[in-house]
Formats: C-alpha cells, sequence, structure tokens
C-alpha cells in the first residue's frame, strides 16, 4: 500500500505521511494515480450537483467545482499544463523549450490554455450538473481516473526523462505500456454502468486515451522525453476529454 499512501501524498492535499520513495514505490504511485483522480473528479462532481441545487448559478458551480479539483491538487496539474503550453509553443532546440517550463511563470501560451481548457471544465460540469448529482459525480469520477492513468502511459518503457531531476526524471520510463491500456480499459468497462447509455462513457475514454497518446508523441519529439509538467498536461487534457465529451453526449 506504499504506492497509494505516496500517490495521496504526491497528488492531494491529504497530510499522508510517508517516507522517501523507493523507485518501485514511486513507480507503484503512478499505477494507484487513477484511483486518487477518481476520488478528487467525484468531489468535483459532487460540489458542481450540489451548488446547482443549491441554486448557484451553473456556470458558477462548475467554475468553483474546477477550482476545488486545483485546490485539492495543490494546482500541480494545471500548472504543469501551463508550463508544458508555454514549452510547446516557443520556438528552439528542447534545450530552449526546457528552460521556459522550469521559469516558473505562465506565459502567454500557458495562459491561455488554462483559460480555456478550465472553462470548458468549467461549463462541462455545468451542463452535467443538469442531470443529477449522481451522473455528475459519476461523470467527475470517470474523468478524473481516466486522466491520471495517462501518467502510466507517459511514463511508459522507451520514453526516457527529458531532463534529470524532478518527478518526470522519478518516474520517466517505470510503467509497462500495458498499464495505462489496461486501466483505460477498466475504465471504459466501468463507464458502462457508471453513466447513461452506456456507449458515450466508452467513447470518453477512448477520446482522452488517444489525446492522451497524441501528446506524449508530441512532448516527447518537442522536449526529448517527458517531464513532469507533462504528466500534469495529460491529465488536465484527459479529464477535459472525458467531460466534454460526456457533457455533449448525456
Amino acid at each position: 500500500m506504499g504506492g497509494l499512501a505516496l500517490a495521496l501524498s504526491w497528488l492531494t492535499v491529504l497530510p499522508v505521511r510517508t517516507g522517501a520513495p523507493t523507485p518501485a514505490v514511486a513507480a507503484a504511485a503512478l499505477r494507484w494515480a487513477p484511483l486518487v483522480g477518481a476520488l478528487v473528479g467525484a468531489v468535483s462532481g459532487l460540489v458542481a450537483a450540489g451548488l446547482v441545487l443549491a441554486g448557484v448559478p451553473a456556470l458558477v458551480a462548475g467554475l468553483l467545482a474546477v477550482a476545488m479539483a486545483a485546490l485539492a491538487t495543490r494546482g500541480m496539474h494545471v500548472d504543469g499544463l501551463a508550463d508544458t503550453a508555454d514549452g510547446l509553443g516557443c520556438y528552439g532546440p528542447p534545450e530552449r523549450s526546457l528552460a521556459v517550463m522550469r521559469d516558473g511563470g505562465a506565459g502567454p501560451f500557458g495562459v491561455v490554455t488554462l483559460i480555456v481548457v478550465l472553462g470548458t471544465q468549467a461549463a462541462a460540469f455545468a451542463t452535467l450538473a443538469a442531470g443529477g448529482v449522481a451522473v455528475t459525480a459519476a461523470a467527475g469520477a470517470l474523468a478524473g481516473a481516466a486522466g491520471r492513468a495517462g501518467f502510466a502511459w507517459c511514463a511508459r518503457r522507451g520514453v526516457p526523462a527529458a531532463r534529470p531531476g524532478g518527478l518526470g526524471a522519478t518516474v520517466a520510463g517505470t510503467q509497462p505500456w500495458w498499464v495505462a491500456v489496461a486501466w483505460w480499459a477498466v475504465l471504459a468497462a466501468a463507464a458502462t454502468w457508471l453513466v447513461p447509455a452506456r456507449w458515450p462513457g466508452v467513447l470518453a475514454v477512448a477520446v482522452a486515451a488517444l489525446l492522451v497518446a497524441g501528446l506524449s508523441a508530441h512532448t516527447r519529439r518537442r522536449f526529448g522525453g517527458t517531464t513532469g509538467d507533462v504528466l500534469g498536461a495529460a491529465s488536465e487534457l484527459g479529464v477535459t476529454a472525458v467531460i466534454v465529451v460526456l457533457s455533449a453526449v448525456l
């Protein structure tokens, strides 16, 4: 259970104490990450639906649900999304992109990406909230789990770390390729009873998997490997894909 404890410590604000992780425990933490994501996503869905039931305008409720998720994860994933967008948006060799990503500030590409992605998530949660608490919580859980399953794909064997140090270097190349595929398959199967009409959940997971695979391929070419920021971007991209598809078809 050390991997689960480390995943909770790394990926949430929960006060879970762990020692210095061994490489094996760090690798295990990525395999537990979808369960942690499901927890965060379900709470986000409950927040959105609960606020709508309390009379809060749907879009405001969606924005607050997204803000809650960012707070619950210390903003790690949205920071990774912004840094990855800035790195991909700059010209020059991989070293320049990685330097931009290390800078810490959000550049124009990062700011625009955050506005678009988080705004889209908020609007999707607002739409889903009309379907009730159970539907919104299930959609959030599915989205959170599918997004974090992307960690294993971005850290699969054969994908090196783009730079030494940091989370990316710790977990790069630690996951067999089938771990992410297995998670996405399990989530697609679970979606047949988690969300109404069965097929929308399967479609949502498939879209998320394809987008994360595309992001991983592109960042590997652009940066020379993976980083912790890429993992965060993959998570946010997967989450967004799932809730947008579900909000469009449910």
